[in-house]
């Protein structure tokens, strides 16, 4: 594929695997629409790099040497506010999940995914849009149902629901269920530009950063 180099989104990869970041720099890379801009092998590292090449996207594993990723999450999004973190692991366990969106991740997604869907997934999250892998969405349900997922969205309080508009209302129970933009413009018969708006404002009112804090907030309170 060709690409404007300019306009090529900043990635760092952080994987204990040296063979593994450098297939996955190359396959980014060939895209066009990437740019890998710095690569570490363990939190710390990542980082100091993070901090002084201002990433876009950080694809972080989980398991790494000293600290796991999604404990190594927080410090990154310090030193890069701006930035979005998706993990990219093989760690299928409920529990890892459930930290890692609770810790402020933009997505969840298994090694074994495609090159087709890492890169929508990486385009979504710059977009706001939240990602997890089809093998985990399940998971997420059995993590909620654990407990594992409760604190997920802490930062919203049951009051908060008071004030979103009964539209807002209804695309929260939407976005609950997994329903995309598009989708949920269709079953609502109004503009995905008007679902976008709507989906900023709950998130700003409840207080929450992505789509999966609200869906899990959506699920708990009506489980409540």
């Amino acid at each position: 594929m060709t690409g404007n180099v300019a306009a090529s989104v900043r990635v760092m990869v952080v994987d204990d695997h040296t063979l593994f970041r450098r297939g996955l720099k190359a396959l980014l890379e060939a895209d066009g629409r990437f740019e890998v801009v710095a690569e570490a092998g363990d939190a710390g590292e990542a980082q100091r790099r993070a901090a002084r090449v201002q990433p876009e996207i950080i694809l972080l594993d989980n398991h790494l040497p000293g600290v796991r990723g999604v404990d190594a999450l927080p410090g990154l999004l310090e030193a890069v506010p701006g930035a979005r973190v998706l993990m990219l692991t093989v760690s299928e366990d409920e529990s890892d999940l459930a930290a890692a969106l609770r810790a402020g991740a933009c997505g969840y997604l298994l090694k074994t995914v495609d090159h087709e869907a890492l890169a929508s997934a990486i385009l979504g999250c710059l977009q706001g849009r939240s990602a997890i892998s089809p093998e985990m969405t399940g998971k997420l349900v059995t993590a909620f149902q654990s407990g594992a997922a409760v604190a997920a969205p802490a930062a919203a309080p049951v009051d908060a629901l008071a004030t979103l508009s009964p539209r807002e209302r209804e695309i929260l129970t939407h976005i609950a269920r997994g329903a995309s933009n598009k989708e949920i413009a269709r079953a609502l018969a109004i503009a995905e530009t008007t679902v976008k708006i709507h989906v900023q404002h709950i998130l700003r009112k409840l207080g929450l950063a992505s789509r999966v804090q609200a869906a899990v907030f959506a699920t708990e309170r009506a489980a409540s």
